[in-house]
């Protein structure tokens, strides 16, 4: 027995309805960030899978399953995300249905090889669906205790059930050899359109009750995670260089340039406070979160990017150095780009200039083309000065902006 001056809740039954929109200090459960964990093992997996590929001269081609795999990760996670910002009772049902999706995660996991290296999906399928089979186990809860949004949870699941239907007779017809290789792609195209549809359709009857202050701290925690992968990854490439038993100059450049590189990024996407923002534009909220993936899969591929430069400084590899430079650089321009579409989307007063942003992500984009001249510890450091200079224009730029708007009101500047 507990003593009886423990703080001890066993929230065995609530009733599932909509938490408030300006609940006051809402922040990640611990529940939350145990769900985030498996899905630290799925990114991990399938960054690793583009980097063999990447090292073995096969990029171009292992980025099709990249990107195929890391939609069914990004987007279960970011279904998950939503649902719990409106519902979440932490009680026991919602515990074990949320512990049916972290098995889905990890299932999937699991068929990531046979993905990227054989395109057999019959694993990250299966994971797929079981993922789906507890979000739906949640929505058709909320339907039935929550009868003020019942229409909408009941949307909610009969869009995801019927999609998941779709993901299996995809599969099935690939298997069978019905739909030719040809009409696969499309096929897939298709089914994320009409995914990605699923939410719109469903809060056309009543808007979920998500916190935009929570939610916006739950994408910081995954692009924190991703940066992590990316650290990882990076780290691979050491073991991978050390093997050569020597530390050559290129490989300190790319594993001190790559820490910086993702320092810097780290800093750039923190430079918005997006809580604000999403609860003054709650309309452009799924332009948002749906342009994030560009942010999360730029970071995933980067870190296979990074691991793949760090060892080729200390033996050979397959690819080119132009391909390595690139490797690289695509996903870095690529997180710019992103990162700047999103925020423009929710702030009254950007903080990110265009010109700016345009400009580093066409030099990114040019470096790799001299990597036979220089080298990809060049290029891999020159990238990350480029990143590092618009941080540093950028936040010059905001603190002149401060400074001149608290000039016309007549008062001095924080700080």
């Amino acid at each position: 027995m507990p003593p009886a001056d423990a703080d001890v809740r066993i929230r065995v039954r609530v009733r599932m309805s909509a938490r408030a929109i300006d609940e006051p200090h809402r922040a990640s459960s611990q529940l939350e960030l145990l769900f985030d964990l498996t899905f630290v093992v799925a990114v991990a997996t399938v960054t690793a899978q583009l980097a063999h590929g990447i090292a073995d001269g096969h990029g171009l081609a292992g980025l099709l399953p990249f990107l195929q795999v890391f939609f069914a990760i990004w987007w279960a996670w970011m279904n998950f995300t939503w649902f719990a910002s409106s519902y979440d009772t932490d009680d026991v049902a919602y515990r074990l249905l949320t512990m049916v999706q972290m098995a889905g995660v990890l299932v999937l996991a699991a068929g990531v090889p046979a993905a990227a290296g054989h395109s057999d999906y019959r694993i990250v399928t299966l994971g797929y669906v079981i993922m789906r089979v507890g979000l739906v186990a949640q929505w058709l809860r909320a339907g039935l205790e929550d009868r003020a949004g019942r229409r909408t949870a009941l949307r909610y699941a009969a869009g995801i059930a019927v999609m998941q239907l779709g993901w299996i007779l995809r599969h099935l017809l690939v298997e069978t050899g019905v739909l030719p290789s040809s009409a696969a792609l499309p096929f897939f195209a298709c089914l994320v359109v009409l995914e990605l549809a699923v939410p719109h359709w469903a809060e056309r009857a009543k808007a979920t009750s998500w916190h935009p202050h929570h939610i916006a701290e739950r994408y910081g925690l995954f692009t924190i995670i991703l940066l992590g992968e990316s650290v990882l990854a990076a780290s691979r490439g050491v073991e991978g260089a050390l093997e050569a038993d020597e530390i050559s100059g290129p490989f300190v450049v790319v594993a001190a340039c790559g820490l910086v590189l993702l320092f810097a990024l780290w800093w750039l996407y923190f430079l918005v406070q997006a809580g604000e923002g999403l609860s003054e534009r709650r309309h452009r909220s799924y332009l948002w979160g749906y342009g994030h993936y560009g942010i999360f899969a730029a970071l995933a591929a980067l870190g296979a990017g990074l691991e793949v430069a760090v060892e080729q400084s200390g033996h050979d590899v397959a690819a080119s150095p132009v391909a390595l430079g690139y490797a690289v650089a695509v996903p870095a321009a690529s997180y710019l780009a992103s990162l700047w579409a999103v925020h423009a989307l929710i702030v009254t007063e950007p903080v990110f200039s265009p010109a700016a942003f345009a400009g580093c992500v066409a030099v990114i984009l040019s470096l790799p083309l001299s990597a036979p001249r220089i080298g990809v510890a060049a290029v891999v450091a020159a990238i990350t000065a480029v990143c590092v200079l618009l941080v540093a224009v950028t936040i010059t730029t905001a603190a002149v902006a401060a400074r001149l708007r608290a000039r016309r009101r007549g008062s001095r500047p924080p700080g």
